[in-house]
């Protein structure tokens, strides 16, 4: 074998050496051809190799973690590519016949016996392996016409052609199946950045994708010959939308003690003289043009603040820490007040310095924010907390920590 592939090589590399330009155009798509089938070949030889170098457990053996990592390092490819060759390897190995030799034979690509490969694996859960084969059959046949893509988009549908008595069950087992992945895999993870901004990535369900393309491809389209909007930012703008229209049903569940809204906090004449940013109640600031827009749809709910932004009076009060004395304490606090914590009001509940059943009252200088951590944090442990003189919040810590038991302040939420 290592002859043969050295005369190979050097029959290459009198190749390259050759001039293309001199070539018909004839000649030149039959190269393409040709080389394309000598890739298909040689990676068929090179998938025996590794299937067998892993099952000796050769890269084990030479001191490496595992074949893939091997690789990566001998043939200096990214990990991704190391592992995809190693799992076709295997994959090829318990493959039927047919599927390794089209790929030997040069006449499907790699990525193309990956797809019948799986196709296969996938018709033996419910057939048998006469039909196995047929089905690899036809799919190397439609090889010949249909890229990996759309290869794969046909297989999932290949019973029809080779056993219809057994497709409608095998459509419904995959469909089945299919869900459980998606719901196994749906998530959105929303990551903060600089200046209040958020990224959005994730997974959304068959479900769950209908209803968001339901909901904002008609907010999608361009509002006008003149909407210099890119497609992302349309998308963008839409999405917003789906949220205002969704507050403004006002049946979202509470969140806090309060309904579901956003809060953002200026001086009134501020507002009414466009003079000063907003600040919301999860810390970034907007523009005056901003807040004055968000005040065309939003209920004003006015707050006496002080000359260093000390809420003064908010109205009645009650057990649970809800409604104006909330926003309240939201102004005041502006997150979780346990030192270090940059946890969000959204994040926290309203803790009574003084508990309610021994006598506490439900008033914003017996209430500090808190996220659930540092909640039960308070509870658990020997910190206490109590207001400054300057009514801010803030911590004791018990004398193993610190002896001089210094008071702490969270800096994180500071409204400048």
């Amino acid at each position: 074998m290592i002859d043969e592939l050295a005369r190979a090589e050097s029959a290459v590399a009198a190749c390259a050496d050759a001039a293309a330009w001199a070539l018909s155009e004839h000649d030149l798509i039959a190269t393409i051809d040709a080389t394309h089938r000598l890739q298909q070949r040689l990676a068929a030889v090179q998938m025996a190799a590794v299937r067998e170098l892993d099952g000796r457990g050769v890269a084990v053996g030479q001191g490496a973690s595992s074949t893939a990592v091997w690789l990566r390092h001998r043939l200096r490819l990214d990990v991704a590519a190391a592992r995809r060759l190693v799992g076709l390897a295997a994959s090829l190995d318990v493959a039927p016949p047919g599927a390794r030799a089209a790929l030997a034979d040069g006449v499907v690509s790699v990525e193309q016996a990956r797809v019948i490969v799986d196709t296969a694996a996938a018709v033996s859960a419910s057939a048998g392996a006469e039909v196995v084969d047929k089905a690899v059959g036809v799919l190397v046949e439609w090889a010949e016409q249909f890229e990996p893509t759309l290869l794969r988009k046909m297989g999932t549908r290949i019973l029809d052609h080779v056993a219809p008595d057994l497709a409608d069950a095998a459509a419904a087992a995959a469909l089945k199946a299919e869900a459980t992945r998606a719901a196994r895999d749906r998530h959105v993870t929303i990551s903060e950045q600089a200046s209040g901004r958020l990224r959005l990535a994730g997974t959304l369900d068959a479900e769950a994708a209908a209803l968001l393309r339901a909901a904002i491809d008609p907010l999608c389209a361009p509002s006008g010959p003149d909407d210099s909007r890119s497609p992302g930012q349309r998308r963008h703008d839409a999405l917003a939308d789906v949220c205002r229209l969704a507050l403004r049903t006002g049946e979202l569940p509470e969140h806090g003690g309060d309904p579901a809204q956003v809060v953002v906090t200026i001086s009134y004449d501020g507002l009414a003289r466009q003079l000063h940013a907003g600040v919301l109640d999860i810390g970034p600031h907007l523009t005056p043009e901003s807040v004055r827009r968000l005040a065309c749809d939003a209920a004003i709910l006015p707050a006496v603040l002080g000359g260093a932004g000390q809420v003064l009076d908010v109205g009645r009060q009650r057990r649970l820490i809800s409604g104006p004395l909330r926003r309240a304490l939201v102004l005041r606090d502006g997150g979780c007040t346990f030192p270090g914590c940059d946890r969000p009001p959204r994040w926290c509940a309203a803790h009574h310095i003084r508990h309610w059943v021994d006598g506490g009252t439900t008033s914003l200088d017996n209430a500090v924010l808190l996220c659930g951590h540092h909640h039960r944090h308070i509870h658990q442990s020997d910190w206490a907390v109590r207001l400054g003189g300057d009514g801010h919040p803030e911590f004791v810590p018990p004398a193993w920590l610190d002896p001089e038991q210094l008071p702490r302040r969270n800096h994180y939420h500071r409204r400048t």
